[in-house]
């Protein structure tokens, strides 16, 4: 976008974020977010007053902001997406950030033809902070916009597939390795298997499997994962492909089977990652709504 703001997305950098799918909102607009800060900000106050997750002896005042991250999309046709932090302010401190959650949508135009007009798509939902605010924001959200959420796996074909957008990228030359761990299964003890690969050569291999740069095949990706499965079995004799793929982590992002995804890079490589991830997930959020 041109009005690209790299603080208002280096909030996504460094931090840990767990994945859910989201059903579409019902009469959600933009036009009436200030208003729906305000609300938020008073149902979690009131919920508060109803006993849970109480400090006990702090009066903290709440403030939720909810506001728009054009910048955060996958196309022109993708709502964009949507921002809520919840920090916390005392008489005496400034005010601290204790929760963060934000709505995307990078799905790309085919997702929205049989949209009906009142709804809006925005199919995954990152948070970050306490899942007892997680549960409350989820709540508030469900009740206002007759939405559903609902954790999201990343399964080992999807994170394969992250290994290799991931290593197509270019980064710099003291970038760290890309790790694979795998989990082997049918064990009484379990096992966790860690694969890391310099990530120079991880990055020439895909360039001897990719075709066309920047785009991707299922079969691009299979050739590369069985190349990297074969290098480890000539020298350890372990087949990788009998195990499961649990996480990838490369110098551009983490993602661990589990639906927890961690972006590294700077604002422009970061919001890719994410666009990139969100658009393997975003089929999957469908099948789960």
């Amino acid at each position: 976008g041109e009005n690209t703001d790299p603080q208002r997305i280096a909030f996504l950098l460094r931090k840990q974020w767990t994945l859910y799918s989201v059903t579409p909102l019902y009469r959600f607009s933009n036009a009436h977010l200030r208003n729906y800060s305000r609300l938020l900000s008073a149902f979690i106050a009131a919920e508060r007053q109803k006993g849970w997750a109480v400090e006990v002896g702090v009066e903290l005042d709440i403030k939720v902001a909810v506001s728009s991250l054009p910048d955060l999309k996958g196309s022109d046709q993708d709502h964009a997406a949507i921002l809520v932090e919840v920090r916390t302010s005392q008489k005496t401190s400034e005010e601290k950030l204790i929760w963060s959650g934000w709505f995307c949508s990078v799905c790309g135009d085919d997702f929205f033809e049989n949209m009906p007009e009142d709804f809006t798509c925005l199919p995954l939902f990152l948070t970050n902070g306490a899942e007892s605010y997680t549960a409350i924001v989820g709540s508030w959200f469900q009740k206002t916009f007759d939405c559903c959420f609902h954790r999201l796996a990343i399964s080992p074909l999807n994170l394969s597939w992250m290994a290799a957008m991931w290593t197509g990228c270019k980064v710099d030359k003291t970038a760290s390795a890309m790790e694979l761990i795998f989990s082997v299964p049918g064990l009484l003890q379990p096992l966790d298997i860690s694969y890391a690969i310099h990530p120079e050569d991880a990055k020439a291999l895909w360039d001897t499997v990719q075709k066309t740069p920047g785009e991707i095949t299922q079969e691009e990706v299979d050739i590369f994962m069985d190349c990297l499965y074969s290098h480890f079995h000539r020298h350890f004799k372990i087949r990788l492909s009998a195990a499961k793929l649990v996480k990838v982590s490369t110098a551009i992002a983490s993602a661990h089977c589990d639906g927890i995804i961690k972006v590294s890079l700077g604002p422009e490589i970061g919001v890719l990652a994410v666009v990139w991830t969100g658009r393997l997930l975003c089929p999957l959020a469908e099948t789960q709504a």
